[in-house]
């Protein structure tokens, strides 16, 4: 017995020997290629961009807070007039970072079981019938909700738990999606009737809420040039899904001096009523510490796209108007002045030193 288990313990601490050196393998590898990543990270935004100008004319911005988002782990609202190409942005990125890609046109007899799965009966050959789970879209890498505020209240409460957890619950069973996964929805600025507003907890689940607006002379002729052709455009692949995943730990990793998270906090905080000032005068609500979170992560994300190895405060007042104008409750003295949610923002920003 005494051999046998000298035998074992050999075999077992070789094993562990093995596990070791091929994990410590698997983190070298990883490591060169989030240097090589890091290192190539504006020229690997500049291609993203080539190549969505193959499809996609102009809309920069709204790619790279798209991408800021996707970096960031995050999930986007786009809001923009029919016919801008939101659709197309979100599909055409899908296909340059190899992610599988899934569609739901939002209207309001859609069910939460069509977005989430459901269970089916199934009949094998000796006639037995078992349940099986049936993955609704919701199983997919990227999930674009085309006018999510079609959808009633119950079916949007069904995309909470996977947007937060990463995880679809039907009946007693749990079933994780697959990283990465992003929600990216779009809405309609201009129609109201039979729309279901999103309220205030599920849209502050989006880290950015994205404006699309209508493009310039030039590049609309581009975009008659491109689809009245003969030829339709395509991409190629950028990114491999190893690539993203690393991209998302490199921002993760972002240095950012104090000085510049007390900025943004001073940002945020500075959007609550109770703190007196432009906020107490125009806002019956301000942002919540998720909003210092995603200001804070959005920022990083925008400094490795723009290639630095550090946050500046641009960064931070770039990114401050996607991520605060749908977390900010207007009150009746800016709806009676028209007053924005981003004319609110910019005045904070000239008051924030």
């Amino acid at each position: 017995m005494t051999v046998g288990s000298s035998i074992w313990d050999r075999t077992q601490r070789g094993s562990d020997a093995d596990r070791m050196e091929s994990a410590e393998k698997s983190d070298i590898r990883k490591s060169e290629v989030t240097d090589e990543i890091y290192h190539n990270m504006k020229k690997v935004y500049s291609r993203i961009l080539s190549e969505m100008g193959q499809v996609v004319a102009g809309q920069d911005t709204v790619i790279e807070q798209i991408l800021t988002s996707i970096f960031t782990k995050n999930h986007a609202l786009l809001e923009g007039f029919p016919g801008l190409g939101k659709t197309l942005i979100v599909s055409t990125l899908a296909q340059l970072m190899d992610l599988k890609f899934k569609r739901i046109q939002c209207t309001p007899d859609l069910m939460p079981s069509d977005i989430t799965g459901t269970y089916i009966i199934e009949e094998d050959n000796t006639r037995r019938k078992t349940f099986r789970f049936e993955m609704g879209p919701v199983f997919t890498n990227i999930l674009l909700t085309d006018e999510i505020n079609r959808a009633t209240p119950k079916t949007q409460s069904a995309l909470l738990e996977a947007m937060q957890e990463r995880q679809v619950t039907v009946g007693n069973m749990t079933y994780p999606l697959e990283r990465p996964f992003f929600v990216l929805a779009t809405q309609n600025p201009i129609e109201m009737e039979g729309t279901y507003p999103l309220p205030e907890a599920q849209m502050d689940r989006f880290l950015l809420k994205i404006l699309v607006d209508y493009p310039k002379s030039d590049e609309e002729l581009r975009i008659v040039d491109l689809y009245t052709g003969e030829k339709m455009p395509a991409v190629n692949k950028i990114l491999s899904k190893n690539n993203l995943l690393a991209i998302q730990d490199l921002t993760r990793k972002m240095p950012i001096a104090n000085e510049i998270k007390d900025y943004a906090i001073k940002i945020v905080t500075a959007t609550r009523p109770k703190n007196n000032g432009i906020a107490k005068q125009f806002l019956d609500y301000g942002a919540s510490p998720r909003a210092s979170i995603g200001l804070v992560l959005a920022a990083k994300a925008r400094a490795l796209i723009n290639g630095r190895n550090y946050v500046s405060r641009e960064d931070i007042k770039e990114m401050a108007f996607p991520v605060l104008r749908h977390r900010l409750i207007l009150n009746f003295e800016s709806e009676r002045k028209w007053v924005t949610a981003d004319e609110i923002i910019e005045k904070i920003l000239r008051e924030i030193k």
